[in-house]
């Protein structure tokens, strides 16, 4: 039973309170979380030790001596820091050649294909034109053609422009392998754009292209995702830089020049993996350079 003070105006004996639930009610659910995170930490640190471990092991090998590499079995602590492997790397093996054609196709070809699929998402995304939905669906449906297969059309296309052994045929072959994947993601960022910008553009006198420049901005997240997927995937490249450069050496990349360290008789592991160490550096510094729009561009990128 609920009594009134009418003096005092407040609640007395019997009142019930109707609010938050008493802490007794949310401890049980505070420690079956603790309980949980006890588990899954282990867990978690575990696989990513197991992820990570090969990264570890390859900068480490790169300050071993040949001998101690092999000695020292799965330790990550070289038994004397031996810096000739980077020495070797870069002058004996000629990376620093491979360097820098290495940086040149990663480069070019990210920005050729970055330009490419921005215009073309833009115009799928915003326009209407018949054989739109075709166009389309065809892009889509050379998602599904591995990219390998289309080499020797490629081949047959860069020898008739003149371009075999050039810096710009490899540039070229490499910016065609996985655009329609890029195209996609800009169509689903444009799509979502409020139609008032464009609107707002076009009242402004703004034509096609001043738009694109207009609203491009705008499409952080997604340049990153392509740059990142681009520069990784142009920077691995193997099979197009040895192909088209059969006859000048001199152009492979550094994919191509690992090959350097292999031997008639025996094969130098250590240098291998300083090459491997000074390869895979520069991909660490573009990921972590565009990181924080990452995740953004791959969501913001599926949405509408």
């Amino acid at each position: 039973m609920v009594t009134i003070d009418k003096t005092m105006g407040t609640k007395t004996a019997g009142t019930r309170t109707s609010g938050a639930k008493p802490d007794g009610a949310q401890a049980p659910r505070r420690s079956q979380a603790v309980r949980a995170n006890l588990i899954a930490l282990p867990i978690l640190l575990v696989v990513g030790l197991v992820w990570v471990y090969p990264f570890l092991w390859t900068i480490s090998a790169a300050f071993k001596t040949q001998a101690g590499m092999f000695t020292s079995g799965a330790s990550l602590v070289p038994d004397q820091l031996n810096f000739d492997n980077f020495v070797r790397a870069w002058v004996n093996a000629g990376f620093s050649g491979y360097f820098v054609n290495t940086v040149l196709y990663s480069v070019a070809s990210t920005l050729i294909e970055l330009i490419k699929a921005a215009l073309c998402g833009y115009v799928l995304a915003r326009y209407e034109f018949p054989g739109r939905t075709l166009l389309y669906r065809m892009i889509v449906g050379t998602l599904f053609i591995p990219v390998a297969s289309i080499i020797v059309p490629q081949f047959v296309l860069i020898e008739n422009l003149g371009l075999l052994n050039t810096r710009a045929g490899v540039i070229l072959a490499m910016s065609g392998g996985a655009g329609a994947l890029y195209v996609l993601l800009f169509v689903g960022f444009f799509s979502s754009v409020p139609t008032d910008l464009f609107e707002a553009a076009k009242l402004d006198g703004a034509g096609f292209l001043k738009t694109f420049r207009l609203i491009l901005p705008l499409a952080k997240p997604v340049i990153a995702v392509v740059v990142i997927f681009q520069f990784i995937s142009s920077w691995n490249e193997f099979n197009i830089p040895l192909v088209f450069t059969l006859g000048q050496p001199d152009l492979q990349n550094l994919a191509v020049g690992m090959l350097s360290f292999q031997g008639e008789h025996a094969t130098d592991w250590t240098g291998f993996a300083a090459g491997m160490t000074i390869s895979f550096l520069p991909m660490l510094m573009i990921f972590l350079f565009f990181q924080n729009y990452f995740t953004r561009g791959l969501a913001g990128a599926t949405k509408g």
